[in-house]
Parts: C-alpha cells; sequence; structure tokens
C-alpha cells in the first residue's frame, strides 16, 4: 500500500472472522467456558433460542452453560452473517470453524483473544476470561455451587479461589464505607 492511497474496505471474509471472534470472546466470558471447550464445541450443541450450549469439558462431562443477551446476541449475528462464508461452504460440525470448516485450536483461540485484547490495550487470556467470569458472579451474589457448576469443577475448592478475591473486595467496601472501620484516634 502506497502513502495517502485510501484504505481498502475489510474483505467479506474479514468481517465474517470479526463477527466469529466477538462471538467466541462472548462465549468465553459469558459462559466462563475453557479455550478448549469453545474450539470443540458443536453446531449441533447450541440451543439458541432456549438461551444454553452443552460444553464438553475435562474428563469429556457434559454441563450445561446458559448464555446471556450479549453472547446469544453475537452469535445469533455470527450465525446469520458469517459461519458460512469461514467455512467456505464446507460442512462442518463445529460451532466456530477456521477457515475452510478446518478446527480451531485451543492455542489459536488463545492467539485471538491475546490479540483483542491488545487491540483494546489491555491483555487478557482465555482463562483470565473464565477467571473473570466467575468472579464477577460471586460479586454480584451467586453461590459457590452453582459457579462450581457452571465452569465444571469437579470439586468445590477449585472454585473457593473466587471467594478470597470477593471476601477481598468485601473488606475494602467495609473499610471505605463503614463508619466503624474507620480507626479514630
Amino acid at each position: 500500500m502506497t502513502p495517502g492511497a485510501p484504505l481498502r474496505k475489510e474483505t467479506a471474509l474479514g468481517q465474517a472472522l470479526a463477527l466469529r471472534n466477538c462471538a467466541l470472546l462472548e462465549l468465553l466470558y459469558g459462559g466462563g467456558v475453557r479455550a478448549s471447550e469453545a474450539a470443540n464445541a458443536r453446531l449441533e450443541d447450541l440451543k439458541l433460542e432456549m438461551g444454553y450450549i452443552m460444553v464438553r469439558g475435562k474428563g469429556d462431562k457434559e454441563r450445561m452453560v446458559p448464555l446471556g443477551a450479549p453472547a446469544q446476541q453475537a452469535l445469533q449475528q455470527y450465525l446469520k452473517n458469517a459461519r458460512q462464508a469461514i467455512a467456505r461452504k464446507r460442512t462442518s460440525p463445529l460451532l466456530f470453524p477456521g477457515v475452510g470448516g478446518r478446527r480451531l485450536t485451543r492455542q489459536r483461540v488463545w492467539q485471538l483473544v491475546e490479540k483483542a485484547s491488545r487491540a483494546a490495550g489491555r491483555h487478557a487470556s482465555p482463562h483470565m476470561l473464565r477467571h473473570s467470569c466467575a468472579t464477577h458472579m460471586v460479586e454480584n451474589g451467586a453461590d459457590l455451587r452453582t459457579v462450581q457448576t457452571l465452569l465444571g469443577h469437579s470439586d468445590i475448592s477449585t472454585t473457593q479461589i473466587y471467594t478470597h478475591v470477593a471476601l477481598d473486595r468485601l473488606r475494602s467496601v467495609y473499610a471505605k464505607h463503614h463508619p466503624r472501620a474507620r480507626k479514630n484516634l
């Protein structure tokens, strides 16, 4: 491209990939799913009209993950306007195929999240999105067993890390706002 030349409009494939990546990010954060779970998700597992997706986690355990409105809308846009262009008319059972219908790897999902976060001036990974999902749920009053089920943790002790994050926040809010928390000497 020569200096001063007008920028080309984004290609149809580029637009389709942007919609896919947006839907993928919404699923990772909104559902707290692992990168491998998103990469391996099948189209038949998505029950958009019912607001959930079935994912296969560690040990091939299946779990139902509810989808919030932003994830549902992003997935709907992606399915309607982008998936076919990415698969290039090849049939693929995958929800998020790569170009030509190939499987996205877990590493590729990490790269896509990293690229999107850099574009926003931040640093993130799929695991950070999963962690943020759980932390935000606990901070907003979700009980630990529900978060455990959502994340697919077999042991509650794995989920308990999120109580520490919420407790730290609770302490700082208490210290800032409760009159008995202030030391008056």
